[in-house]
């Protein structure tokens, strides 16, 4: 079996990526139809609405279909989840029904989507048989669902270590293992789960981590667990998402964030904007002041049950709600095409949140708008983020509302 050999870090601090660099000569694809792809994944790339592959998929799918270990780094919303799902499916055998990936996340929210994408882009393969594993739900189907035999496993590490633990999850046949948000994943709350998980793999298990961020900890499993693995990073100066424009607006005092968030709500006419805060408290807290004055807001955090999450996730999806306030938590979750702004009542209190917070706009390309309220002691702060990613967080101008 394989091991860790307690290597999984034990803190994510922001870093750069110098001690990391791009494998040399990585072949790279101008279209899907040039990757040795299975025909019948090519019609669910396409029916999935994918005309091109992105800057990541164009590097990342064919070395993720191959047996060599990957890691790989690209900014939020840029077609991550895309470059590994086409890989994995590329190595399932339907006629063996057993389960043959696995990929982990850190929060329900983001399998959901990612489990989505996986059921998208195998949908012309036949008989696949894709399942999400998270908590909050019911055990005994999980366990039915397997007995029936799965291919592809999206999940929690909570919940995939416990079906693996019950006996239920047999892992024997898995040649794929896929950490999306490494990040987080190879953080100190996931660490004990990864751990126990991996180690209940073959040793031919192919991996893949993939995240917009790397600690320097995460960093250092290439060399300790992954088998001379391709890397495929994107350059520190890429990091800052050139789609979106970034600003700032300096409120002197937090107390008049409120005010002034209020006035930049009248101001702007934007299809859907996610508001991030530190904590469930200043989320509840805003959302009530909102909703006294009658702003069409929506809130989502960890302390709402896995049912509501999603209830509130749909409704923002599908436009019944335009303005949701959420903690960092549910950042990486939160894939909604029509985000146009996303507005940073707090600064993010660790750096490396900063890129997947804006990310939630600018999805895949598209345009987007990064608005941060700082006050006096959010000085320093942005100054930092403006250093770590080397970019621009100017003022917002006067006339900028005209160009939102």
């Amino acid at each position: 079996m394989s091991s860790l050999n307690n290597t999984v870090p034990s803190a994510a601090q922001p870093t750069t990526t110098d001690s990391i660099k791009e494998s040399g000569s990585v072949p790279e694809y101008a279209s899907f139809d040039e990757m040795p792809i299975r025909e019948e994944i090519l019609r669910g790339i396409y029916a999935h609405g994918f005309e091109h592959p992105s800057a990541i998929q164009s590097k990342a799918i064919v070395p993720m279909a191959s047996d060599s270990d990957l890691v790989a780094q690209a900014q939020s919303g840029t077609g991550k989840t895309g470059s590994y799902t086409i890989g994995l499916l590329q190595r399932v055998k339907e006629a063996q029904k057993t389960c043959q990936a696995i990929v982990l996340a850190p929060t329900r929210e983001l399998v959901d989507q990612v489990y989505t994408v996986v059921s998208a882009l195998g949908s012309y393969i036949p008989d696949l048989r894709v399942r999400q594993l998270v908590g909050g739900t019911s055990v005994r189907a999980d366990i039915e669902a397997l007995r029936r035999g799965v291919h592809v496993i999206v999940g929690t590490p909570g919940r995939v270590l416990d079906m693996i633990e019950r006996r239920q999850l047999v892992t024997s046949a898995v040649t794929t293992f896929v950490l999306d948000e490494a990040d987080v994943m190879l953080s100190v709350g996931f660490r004990e789960a990864i751990h126990a998980i991996f180690t209940c793999l073959p040793n031919t298990v192919k991996c893949g981590i993939f995240s917009a961020t790397f600690p320097t900890e995460a960093l250092e499993i290439s060399n300790k667990f992954l088998r001379d693995p391709i890397s495929i990073v994107i350059p520190k100066e890429e990091i800052s998402l050139r789609g979106i424009k970034q600003y700032h607006v300096d409120v002197e005092d937090s107390r008049w964030k409120l005010d002034t968030l209020c006035d930049l709500f009248d101001a702007l006419s934007v299809s859907q904007t996610v508001i991030f805060v530190n904590t469930r408290r200043q989320a509840e807290w805003l959302f009530d002041q909102m909703r006294k004055r009658e702003f069409p807001v929506a809130i989502t955090h960890a302390q709402l049950t896995a049912a509501d999450r999603a209830s509130v996730l749909a409704d923002f999806r599908r436009g019944v709600s335009r303005v949701l306030i959420a903690t960092d938590l549910l950042a990486r979750g939160i894939d909604v095409h029509g985000v146009s702004v996303v507005i940073n009542f707090d600064l993010p209190t660790d750096i490396s949140n900063y890129i997947h917070r804006i990310g939630r706009s600018g999805r895949f390309g598209r345009k987007g708008v990064a608005i941060s309220l700082i006050a006096r002691q959010d000085y320093r702060m942005i100054r930092d983020l403006e250093d770590f990613y080397e970019t621009s967080i100017p003022a917002l101008p006067q006339d900028a509302v005209l160009e939102l």
